[in-house]
């Protein structure tokens, strides 16, 4: 049987750009909506092929804002989707919005074509934060969409971001306390990361000491009424993004639309999508084992060390940082404490 392949579809508009964002997407007010749904099918229709239209777990619409789609061409990429590949009776479909571009009306459509899983993009629960942020929503705006959501039978998550100049611990204790009010089964927090392309890129930004941003990210594992099962994810049991889980544990997945990219499996061999591109480069074990170790060690149950895994630790490194990095049984993963330096970990862990 053909390896089942998770896919990501691009949404890149949006109706304006945030100061913080680094990801492709162009503003405008009139999308080109089918021009975009056509070159959309027409992916899908290339990778169905590809792919020998194997089954698909999970879809995820991201953006840019992919609520701002109009609900007919969600549909039609769905139903392009149904036609050419196996999509699983119990098939998450995540679709990432914002809050003000999605009304209640528009919401209930979107779930009837589909869509199982919402992902808002809330930020802050202080409106001061989400003017700095550049956000277009105020609180009130993303707490009605999210009581919205929480009224429907789908999956809820809520993206925030922390570590803005001049926050401190406290203040994030307190963002969780609010956070655990709304009741929320799936939580993102990510620390705000300064880009050299964005506007806070170009600003010179007093932003919270590495010491700082560590304790607010241990704060946040103590105050939040969930528990953490990646970096920046947490989620009560069996809420846990599956799309997202699929690629942490190099699972396959294949990726549509403009700067979209993928991981798919055919020919007997791994293969790195870059962008929308049909061409893909063939990964080698090495490589394989090394994105594989990457992105597993992001989560809480790290990676299973399978042969090629071994071939690439640096098992000195490994043996004098057992207060970051534990081996039980026959998985690799990182302390509480090495969370806090993964990358600094995963520059040395491998050979």
């Amino acid at each position: 049987m053909d390896l089942a392949h998770n896919i990501y579809i691009h949404v890149p508009f949006c109706i304006s750009k945030c100061k913080y964002c680094a990801f492709f997407s162009q503003a405008s007010v009139a999308p080109d909506w089918d021009t975009y749904s056509k070159q959309i099918i027409t992916e899908i229709n290339h990778w169905a092929d590809i792919l020998n239209h194997c089954v698909v777990p999970t879809i995820f619409f991201g953006g840019g804002t992919p609520s701002l789609m109009p609900t007919n061409i969600l549909d039609n990429i769905i139903t392009a989707t149904n036609k050419n590949f196996h999509i699983l009776s119990n098939c998450e479909i995540t679709l990432e919005s914002n809050p003000g571009t999605l009304p209640g009306d528009k919401l209930n459509e979107f779930v009837s074509c589909g869509v199982n899983r919402l992902s808002v993009g809330v930020q802050s629960l202080n409106d001061k934060d989400l003017k700095f942020l550049g956000r277009r929503h105020d609180v009130k705006t993303a707490l009605t969409l999210l009581d919205h959501a929480l009224c429907k039978n789908i999956n809820l998550n809520a993206d925030f971001i922390y570590g803005l100049p001049g926050q401190t611990p406290a203040d994030i204790i307190q963002l969780c306390h609010d956070i655990n009010k709304i009741g929320l089964k799936h939580v993102s927090m990510y620390e705000l990361t300064i880009e050299e392309s964005t506007p806070f890129g170009k600003m010179n930004l007093d932003m919270p000491s590495n010491s700082v941003m560590a304790d607010m990210y241990c704060a946040i594992n103590d105050s939040l009424n969930l528990p953490r099962y990646e970096v920046s994810n947490y989620a009560a049991p069996g809420f846990e993004c599956r799309h997202n889980l699929n690629i942490w544990n190099g699972g396959a997945y294949v990726g549509f639309g403009p700067t979209a990219a993928g991981r798919p499996f055919f020919n007997n061999h791994w293969h790195e999508q870059i962008g929308a591109d049909t061409k893909c480069v063939e990964l080698s074990d090495t490589d394989r084992a090394v994105e594989q170790l990457i992105t597993g060690m992001r989560t809480i149950r790290g990676v299973e060390i399978t042969d090629n895994i071994a071939k690439i630790l640096n098992t000195d490194f490994i043996k004098n940082n057992s207060d970051l990095i534990k081996i039980d049984k026959n998985r690799i993963f990182a302390t509480t404490q090495g969370m806090l330096v993964l990358d600094n970990l995963l520059l040395n862990m491998v050979k």
